[in-house]
């Protein structure tokens, strides 16, 4: 009984041993701090329909105002990819990079539309769904940015959609480097680049709350 009480232990510390280490649940705080807005992919990298999927699940899980679910999603990828890029517009604030740089254009996009008519509750819809979906895609070790420089009316006619795309969201593996910088409220809030670096202006907590 003592021989094969000591041989299920080693065969159970085996078993344990040779499953992969869990890795540790990202922080709140570590995903907010990695979910910046990239304007530069790694062309190499191909994000997989499975990836856009789970990414837009999040929205079954999501607050959604007056329970409207108003917004559905358009995945976009391949040859597709492509003539999304020629509908948008990144960098308003560094015109003269015209970004994205060639050949760090996204290979991958979720195209946000609206059943409905336009409205505040639907836009809070809009802020809830965009930063949820990059969160879900920060956690998976991509990166994204939210897109509302783009030409509607060619969006719509390329992929023959019957609904208003508000928003696009361009997904993949980005390259730039970006650090927060704390600033005063009387500082530049513009971000800004130096030295190879994405510099990204944030008030502090100090001066979000209200005394």
């Amino acid at each position: 009984m003592a021989d094969d009480y000591i041989g299920r232990k080693m065969e159970d510390f085996r078993a344990r041993a040779a499953k992969p280490a869990a890795r540790p649940a990202a922080s709140l705080t570590k995903l907010l701090r990695r979910n910046r807005s990239h304007r530069g992919y790694d062309a190499g990298f191909k994000v997989r329909p499975d990836q856009l999927r789970k990414i837009i699940e999040v929205n079954t899980l999501t607050p959604s105002a007056r329970n409207a679910q108003s917004l559905r999603f358009l995945p976009v990828l391949g040859d597709q990819a492509a003539k999304v890029t020629g509908c948008i517009r990144l960098g308003g604030a560094l015109p003269e990079l015209q970004l994205p740089l060639p050949g760090t254009e996204p290979n991958a996009y979720i195209i946000v539309c609206s059943v409905a008519e336009q409205s505040a509750d639907l836009f809070i819809d809009l802020g809830i769904s965009a930063q949820s979906m990059l969160l879900r895609a920060t956690e998976m070790g991509l990166n994204g940015i939210c897109i509302r420089a783009f030409d509607r009316m060619r969006i719509r006619e390329i992929f023959s959609l019957d609904c208003e795309p508000l928003l696009i969201l361009a997904i993949g593996r980005g390259t730039d480097r970006i650090e927060l910088v704390d600033i005063r409220p009387q500082d530049d809030r513009r971000y800004y680049r130096a030295d190879g670096v994405h510099y990204v202006p944030k008030l502090t907590v100090d001066d979000l709350i209200i005394e």
